[in-house]
């Protein structure tokens, strides 16, 4: 008895078996990176200490009515990174704080690429005045200063982390949308873009199924390396006091650490621990996304 297979069926299974390949080639090749490993290794630590904060440190750690320690109180063995201004653990603080941190950096960096994308794909297949205006609008996003714009940003809308993704995501999409067009720009010059077109296939086709795909490597490497510098810009919202007073980041409690004074009193335990949790995770991003261009590099515009 012979079973009938729906027409798609069977280019559908050739398509996921060579993504499969191309994911195991991708894997062969980042694992030679060493420094792509440790940073893959460091995130992924973070990663889980950030999703098992809840069971790790509870989530009455930032309750300050029952702080464990005593006001900048510091390291001991019961509180091995110290208290801060109120008495509360400081481990637990950092361990927390890294979930808003992370989730903020993340959806901030995914909102600048998809921006980007959007912006250097249309322009590179549209071209015309249409690409004319909207570079230049990016030209003038690159020339400005993207604190100062994300700064003007959050202090004109509501202090949530909301307000804190949408003013690093819509002000750190220009460098996106350059590169992304000139890889437009050079994919839409092959032979098979000139068939697409006289077969028929209309701008959102070519666009969708030919251009995207082709452009993706690069979107994923360069998505790689705006998170650290979401969660960098994150940490620095916050510290100026920009950030959601509810929630703890590790920006939130470097501003926590000025407002008690923590700089010229030496309390170095209420500012070292998260100081250094957002320059681990920033050059932790940054190895990866290091690693994911060197290895998608020489596929740039090439792989499917």
């Amino acid at each position: 008895m012979t079973t009938e297979k729906t027409p798609g069926a069977r280019p559908r299974a050739l398509a996921w078996q060579r993504r499969r390949a191309s994911a195991g080639r991708f894997w062969r090749q980042y694992r030679t990176h060493r420094a792509g490993l440790f940073g893959l290794a460091t995130l992924a630590l973070f990663a889980l200490l950030a999703l098992a904060a809840p069971l790790v440190v509870g989530s009455d750690v930032a309750d300050v009515t029952g702080a464990p320690g005593s006001p900048l109180e510091r390291p001991s063995a019961e509180l091995p990174f110290g208290a801060d201004r109120f008495g509360r653990n400081l481990l637990g603080l950092v361990i927390w704080g890294a979930r808003v941190s992370l989730l903020v950096g993340l959806l901030a960096a995914v909102l600048s690429v998809a921006i980007g994308t959007v912006i250097g794909v249309t322009a590179g297949h549209f071209r015309g005045w249409y690409a004319t205006v909207v570079m230049r609008i990016t030209d003038w996003f690159l020339v400005m200063p993207t604190l100062v714009l994300a700064i003007a940003l959050a202090t004109v809308m509501s202090r949530s982390l909301l307000t804190i993704v949408v003013a690093i995501g819509v002000t750190t999409w220009p460098t996106t949308a350059r590169l992304v067009r000139a890889q437009t720009l050079a994919v839409e010059t092959r032979p098979y873009i000139e068939r697409a077109r006289a077969l028929g296939g209309g701008h959102w086709h070519i666009m969708s199924r030919h251009v995207l795909p082709n452009v993706m490597p690069l979107v994923l490497a360069q998505t790689t390396l705006i998170i650290s510098s979401a969660i960098l810009a994150e940490a620095t919202l916050a510290f100026l006091g920009l950030g959601d007073p509810t929630v703890v980041s590790w920006g939130g409690l470097l501003q926590d650490a000025r407002e008690a004074g923590a700089v010229s009193a030496g309390h170095w335990w209420y500012l070292v621990p998260p100081g250094i949790a957002i320059a681990v995770v920033a050059l932790a991003f940054t190895l990866c996304g290091r690693a994911v261009e060197s290895v998608l590099n020489p596929r740039l515009g090439v792989s499917r």
